[in-house]
């Protein structure tokens, strides 16, 4: 069946061609993706992304030279960094939340139905987050523990800041869902849920939106999916 969505501009960052063909095949125009670009390591990710203008990046975590973590690090210092999602073979908690830190959106255990795979990157090209259900919570304590300052603390307590509605929109954070889908979800304009956005990060003192989801678990408002 042909997808009749917008078309995502996708560009590969895996050391492996056989990896990075099976994703060519997942990704393909007729389901609303253009591979726009292929790349071996993260060496030259910064210089692809301002050359093809990618709407994601599928970036491997393992890689020689420059690794993922090192290679979204470098993307989160752009004015405008596309979104990155960490797609590996590697269950290694702290290496996923290395990742997050460095400024990835989500993460992908490779070998998950091609579904998955389309979803995801549809998910953050988009704006929202997505995060392998199999080792989210480990890779969210991981990611929490070795980040202090950049995320609330276990109080429950904190969560009192924040008005009813901003609760419902951390909350909608929390299942990686974008401001869009929030704005749709609420019956309310994008515009105003950026802004409801931005006073849940400024009352909690969370500096991005994956610090958001992991608040948001810690604190019970969401669950792993």
């Amino acid at each position: 069946m042909t997808y009749d969505g917008p078309t995502i501009r996708v560009l590969l960052v895996d050391d492996q061609e056989l990896i990075r063909a099976g994703l060519r095949g997942i990704l393909r125009a007729s389901y609303g993706f253009d591979v726009v670009g292929e790349l071996g390591d993260g060496a030259g990710v910064v210089a692809a992304v301002g050359e093809l203008r990618p709407d994601v990046v599928v970036m491997d975590v393992r890689m020689p030279g420059i690794d993922g973590v090192e290679a979204t690090r470098r993307l989160a210092a752009l004015d405008d960094p596309p979104p990155v999602l960490v797609l590996t073979t590697f269950e290694d908690e702290e290496v996923l939340a290395g990742a997050l830190r460095a400024g990835a959106d989500g993460f992908l255990l490779k070998g998950v139905p091609a579904e998955d795979l389309q979803r995801a990157v549809r998910q953050v090209a988009d704006g929202g987050s997505w995060l392998d259900p199999a080792v989210t919570r480990r890779v969210l304590t991981a990611y929490r523990d070795g980040a202090p300052g950049s995320v609330a603390t276990g109080d429950p307590a904190a969560l009192d800041v924040l008005t009813a509605r901003e609760r419902e929109v951390l909350a909608l954070i929390g299942t990686g869902l974008s401001n869009g889908e929030i704005a749709a979800r609420l019956v309310l304009g994008e515009g105003t849920v950026k802004t409801h956005v931005g006073h849940v990060f400024a009352k909690l003192g969370l500096r991005d939106r994956a610090a958001a989801v992991v608040f948001a678990f810690d604190h019970g408002v969401v669950s792993p999916r």
